[in-house]
Parts: C-alpha cells; structure tokens; sequence
C-alpha cells in the first residue's frame, strides 16, 4: 500500500534541536510528502504517546521501541545515534555515582544503559529538569541528554560517567538514541515511503542550515544559539540517514535481556 493522496499524517517529534532542524522542511512543505498534523512532546511524552497509537509517525527512544515492536515498524531515517553522543550521569562536585538518580523517563534508552552500570534508586523526570534537580541537591546524580551534554559544567555539575562510552566499550557499536516509528497498519510499502521523505527533508536541511533557524530556535529548550548549533552538529549525522541497523537490534536484544520490554520476532524496518 502507498500513501493515498491527499493525506495527512500525525507526526509527533521533540522540541529539541535535531528534530526540528531535520523535520524542518516536511514539515514546511519544502520537499514532496503527505502533509502533516504535528505535535511536540517531551521525549517520554512521546514514548507514551505511541504506546497508545496517538500518533501515525513519531519520533521514540529506541529502547521504548522495544515495547512497540509488534505495532509499529522503525525507520532507518530520521534517528538520532553515534559515536560520543550517548547520555551522561552528572553530580555535585565530590559526589560518588549512586543514591537517587534523575532519569528523563522509564522507558528512554538513556534509562536502559544507566542499568549497565547496576540498579539505582531512580526518579522520572523531565529532561530540562534535571540538571536543576541535581544542583538543587533533590537528587544525587542525574541521566543528561540532548542539551545537557553541553551545559552540564557552567551549572556546577561533574561528568561521573559517560553511558554513551560505556555502551560503545562493551559493544563496539555506536550508541541508537532514537528512532521514527510508524504504525504498522499504514503497511510496509507506506512506511517506507515516509522513510524516503525524511530522508529527503534531512538532506534539504543539511543542504540550507539556515532554513530552519527560525523554527528552531522557537522550540529549543536552550536558548543559547552556539548550544543549539553544537547540538544539531552532534545529533544530525550520517546515522539519521541511515540508522546502524546492528546496532538497533543490540540495543533490543539487551533490552530483552534485562527483561525491560517482552521479546519479539516481529521485523524492526520496513
């Protein structure tokens, strides 16, 4: 089955910088696709918004994927992942790894690497929360993603461990953030089309960088436009062309391991 036309889709995907700057120019008409109703969530948001089917393509932590892998296929376009981009644990100065930890949510994949260093007392908490909750002492440490790679010292933090590097040392792979998912019941001839037309509108917006400025700026949590632009250089990469596809089915099978989410047979990409 084919996109019918005219058709509209739900897209659901984060406000944080990468997103916006590869999803700029669908979004905006600038390359040929379905047009779209979106939505911009929270990263944990939008993991729970797919497990209920409130949206057609969304935007998940690869690790959620695995609690929709029966429903959903998982596009090789439009991910986040790489090497040196993986989440980070964070504390006050002098402060040991352990106690209670900030994570941005229970099903984000920065929460299943936390797991290869042990168990933990672990609170769910917004993202951009959590750099404030650790230097307000309301947590111990704190799982960082998106921006906070970036602004962790100039809040006083300390770098207590690298997950990103960790998972990289013990498997050799590059590290899979997220992914675009895509309901199952649109059929995989569909799927794959929406896979070309994000691959077509990350393309456009790496061709003209500054189309999107506007649009990103609007949405990005930090405000600070060198931040923005470090972000989108780290997480807009060859692998949101072209997820590393063993590095996805790893990443599940762990998951499956530490009895995160059920097993399943079902094929991840169209």
């Amino acid at each position: 089955m084919r996109l019918a036309e005219p058709m509209s889709l739900r897209f659901a995907f984060s406000p944080c910088p990468n997103d916006t700057f590869a999803f700029h120019a669908w979004v905006h008409g600038l390359v040929p696709g379905p047009e779209l109703e979106t939505t911009l969530l929270d990263i944990e948001e939008l993991n729970v918004l797919a497990e209920g089917g409130g949206a057609d393509v969304v935007k998940v932590s690869v690790a959620a994927y695995g609690r929709l892998r029966e429903t959903h296929f998982l596009l090789r376009t439009g991910g986040a992942a790489g090497y040196g981009t993986g989440p980070i644990v964070v504390g006050r100065e002098g402060q040991a790894l352990g106690g209670r930890i900030a994570i941005p949510g229970e099903r984000t994949t920065a929460a299943l690497l936390l797991g290869l260093l042990g168990s933990f007392d672990t609170v769910a908490m917004r993202f951009d929360r959590i750099e404030a909750a650790v230097a307000a002492g309301e947590v111990d440490c704190g799982v960082l993603i998106h921006e906070g790679r970036f602004t962790f010292e100039q809040k006083g933090l300390a770098l207590l461990c690298d997950l990103g590097a960790e998972w990289e040392s013990r498997f050799g792979l590059p590290v899979p953030l997220g992914g675009v998912a895509v309901r199952r019941d649109l059929q995989a001839d569909a799927a794959r089309e929406i896979e070309s037309v994000i691959g077509e509108s990350v393309r456009y917006a790496r061709a003209h960088p500054d189309a999107s400025r506007e649009y990103v700026a609007a949405h990005a949590q930090e405000m600070d436009a060198v931040v923005q632009r470090r972000h989108i250089e780290l997480y807009v990469n060859d692998y949101t062309l072209a997820l590393d596809e063993h590095a996805v089915a790893a990443l599940l099978r762990h998951g499956e391991d530490q009895h995160a989410f059920a097993k399943s047979a079902a094929p991840i990409f169209p």
